[in-house]
């Protein structure tokens, strides 16, 4: 999820997903939930999940929710191990090339907006600290 204020729709989420996992008849052990962008490497609750051998299945909602490049990658490692990645919603774009373009868009999108927003936050610290020293 990437923003605390999704918190509603990550809460639908996690109930989709158990919904699906108890109907799939798999046993939800635990419940991973985090907030932030796919994009950002700072997943530590996913990459606890994906190095605990007793985590025999993720289940996720989207693909795309769970890693915007390799996800494949992922998946054959678990496979490797006798392990799997189970996506809820599988429907993708059909055509690879176009589906890769959507997701570097994005990617520099998310990148490109992140900065800016930085960078207005800044400005804003700079005036409010040159407002009240003068």
């Amino acid at each position: 999820m990437s923003s605390a204020d999704q918190k509603a729709d990550l809460d639908r989420q996690v109930a989709r997903v158990t919904v699906w996992a108890a109907g799939q008849g798999l046993p939800v052990g635990r419940v991973v939930t985090e907030v932030g962008s796919v994009l950002n490497g700072d997943r530590g609750k996913l990459f606890a999940s994906l190095g605990d051998p007793g985590v025999s299945t993720i289940v996720v909602e989207h693909r795309d929710r769970f890693a915007r490049f390799g996800a494949e990658d992922v998946e054959a490692v678990l496979s490797a191990q006798g392990r799997r990645l189970l996506v809820v919603d599988p429907a993708e774009v059909d055509d690879d090339l176009v589906r890769d373009m959507t997701e570097i868009l994005t990617s520099l999108c998310a990148r490109l907006y992140g900065r800016q927003t930085a960078a207005d936050r800044a400005r804003r610290a700079v005036a409010a600290a040159t407002e009240d020293a003068g």
